[in-house]
């Protein structure tokens, strides 16, 4: 087994390391290492929670050199807030014993306060896609003295619409530079994206997505609505010594707050959420609250807790099935990190069975369900989304097909079949020619057959 000795590191660096913990390199790690420094372009494909932060910034921080330099060096690319702290945090723990100057820039907070922070230099930059171009275009910020590009979550980063924004950062940074990205999934869209913008890219594929982690242990439920899954967590969340740190998927922002509302009564503050219309210091609070361990329970969508290296979490509970199976492999990963064993728990309703049978395809395996607890109230409240949908047939705002029409129906008559032009303002005007002076060539013979 290879370990951390076999890189020849710095004094500084390995120091480093050895204070953070880390014994043995991960298998991303190990097959990183000699690539990236080599310069070649890299494309590792990784499951989350294998450690691909440090894959990446091992091999260049091994290679750093101190530089007066203002402009950064080594650029990294993240989708989201979150991820941008995350990483800067990380580097800065790899770098305590460096002279290395790290500076991390996102949306959703002031431009200008940004701008002086940027004047003041850097060697390694971390950003979002667009709070990086806008700090360009304004020309506080240059990227030609960038020698390597690392793109995290690139995934992420283009289903969240980065796409645009990534090709003209592409467009601005030196031809000359080494290529890193790093995604735990790969697509049609980012192999595009390699094509285009990448030189020969060594691939290194260390997990196939689908594959899940053997030190996960999985179970599921099923339930048959939303008020009957609150009683189940609540009834699973009440043993306190099991469930000591649990993070909770659900599909979209509405669900996370209607169910922190229904778990406020019950855990009060012990329960935190977060979701892209938190705002920006509520959810660096709530996950570093949660990371500490003063929260036991956080509620999070998929986008918001991608990547996020969250220590020592029991367990996951899948609250909704993810209708794409590869976003439950990235949640369930967020247990189990660093070879400790976690818990992976998935609830499914009847409209959710589908989609549960689709990760188990992927995965290639049956996940164990297990019976509801006597306990656990089974609700017969609906929300909206779970009631059936009532059509009034005699409504005036009810659209008939051909099929239904009956003696009432006629045919527009041909004065209410005209096109409405959307009024003169809109009508194409005819063009206007300017009329022909003395000057003018042809103006005599226009004037004789004016005449005739």
């Amino acid at each position: 087994m290879q370990s951390f000795e076999d890189f020849n590191l710095s004094g500084q660096l390995k120091n480093a390391i050895d204070e953070l913990g880390f014994e043995a390199p991960t298998p991303i790690q190990s097959e990183s290492f000699s690539v990236v420094l080599s310069g070649r372009d890299i494309v590792g494909i990784a499951q989350t929670g294998t450690g691909k932060t440090l894959a990446y910034s091992l091999p260049i921080l091994h290679q750093y050199k101190y530089s007066k330099e203002a402009h950064p060096r080594v650029l990294i690319l993240v989708p989201t807030r979150e991820l941008v702290l995350q990483i800067v945090k990380n580097l800065e723990d790899y770098t305590r014993y460096m002279s290395t100057r790290v500076l991390g820039v996102y949306g959703g907070t002031n431009i200008n306060t940004q701008k002086l922070a940027v004047a003041e230099g850097m060697d390694i930059l971390v950003a979002t896609p667009g709070r990086l171009y806008d700090l360009v275009i304004s020309r506080a910020l240059q990227i030609k003295a960038v020698k390597k590009l690392i793109i995290d979550e690139v995934d992420v980063m283009l289903d969240l619409g980065f796409r645009p924004q990534l090709t003209n950062i592409f467009d601005l940074l030196p031809t000359k530079r080494q290529n890193i990205m790093y995604s735990a999934t790969m697509t049609g869209e980012i192999d595009q994206l390699i094509d285009s913008f990448f030189t020969a890219p060594v691939r290194i594929a260390i997990a196939v997505s689908g594959t899940p982690l053997d030190n996960i242990a999985q179970s599921c439920y099923s339930v048959p609505n939303f008020y009957t899954k609150v009683n189940l967590l609540t009834h699973l969340l009440l043993g306190k010594k099991e469930f000591s740190k649990v993070l909770v998927f659900v599909s979209n922002k509405k669900t996370a707050d209607r169910l922190f509302e229904s778990l406020e009564e019950l855990y009060g503050s012990e329960t935190c959420v977060i979701h892209s219309n938190k705002s920006q210091n509520y959810r660096i609070r709530s996950i570093e609250e949660f990371d500490e361990g003063k929260n036991r329970i956080l509620i999070a969508t998929d986008v918001m807790a991608r990547g996020l290296d969250l220590e020592n979490i029991s367990h996951v509970i899948n609250f909704d099935t993810p209708d794409f199976p590869e976003n439950y492999m990235h949640r369930i990963g967020r247990t189990g990190r660093a070879e400790k064993e976690g818990k992976s728990i998935l609830f499914f309703t009847e409209k959710e069975k589908e989609w549960k049978e689709a990760i188990e395809s992927l995965m290639n395996i049956s996940i164990p369900q297990l019976r509801l607890p006597k306990e656990v109230e089974i609700s017969k409240e609906l929300i909206a989304e779970e009631r059936p949908k009532v059509v009034e047939l005699y409504s005036t705002h009810h659209k008939s097909t051909p099929g239904d029409q009956d003696v009432t129906f006629h045919e527009k008559s041909a004065k209410n079949k005209k096109v409405n032009l959307g009024g003169p303002k809109k009508r194409k005007a005819p063009k206007y020619k300017k009329p022909k002076t003395r000057g003018d060539k042809g103006f005599r013979k226009g004037k004789k057959n004016r005449r005739r």
